[in-house]
């Protein structure tokens, strides 16, 4: 992405227009700027009362995630490590009247680096899974069997 101009470049342009060296059009050729930007830079300062460039405000919602929740965060998991992502919604609920989705609680934990509790290294679970039946469960018969008679 292109950089901005700088300050300077934008007060040199606007006082030597100011001075009546030339329309804005000359002095974006003598500059080595766009025509439009020396219109532009110019419409800002008439609105702005200002040479110098504003900053841009930040767009989109501010995080209701602050450092202070992630090290509430923190603190509540090492109170108790194997809270589940409900009952950490429900105690930042009670203790600082935040609701949290569980969505970005869990985006949260990821990001400052807290992860499932599951050790992989662990022998898998004894209990065996149950197979997976190709028998219909419907009583009629299908069209196939029917077929056949």
């Amino acid at each position: 992405m292109a950089k901005a101009y700088g300050d300077d470049l934008r007060r040199k342009l606007l006082e030597a227009h100011d001075r009546g060296e030339g329309t804005l059009l000359e002095l974006a050729e003598r500059f080595s700027v766009s025509g439009q930007w020396a219109w532009k830079i110019s419409a800002q300062r008439k609105h702005s009362g200002q040479m110098e460039r504003i900053e841009q405000r930040r767009r989109g919602r501010i995080s209701k995630i602050t450092p202070e929740v992630q090290q509430q965060l923190r603190w509540l998991l090492r109170e108790q490590a194997d809270a589940t992502l409900a009952e950490l919604q429900e105690r930042m609920q009670q203790g600082r009247k935040l609701h949290i989705s569980l969505g970005l609680l869990w985006k949260t934990l990821r990001k400052i680096g807290l992860r499932l509790k599951k050790s992989h290294s662990m022998p898998k679970s004894r209990t065996r899974k149950k197979a997976a039946s190709n028998a219909r469960s419907s009583s009629k018969p299908s069209a196939r069997s029917r077929r056949k008679t």
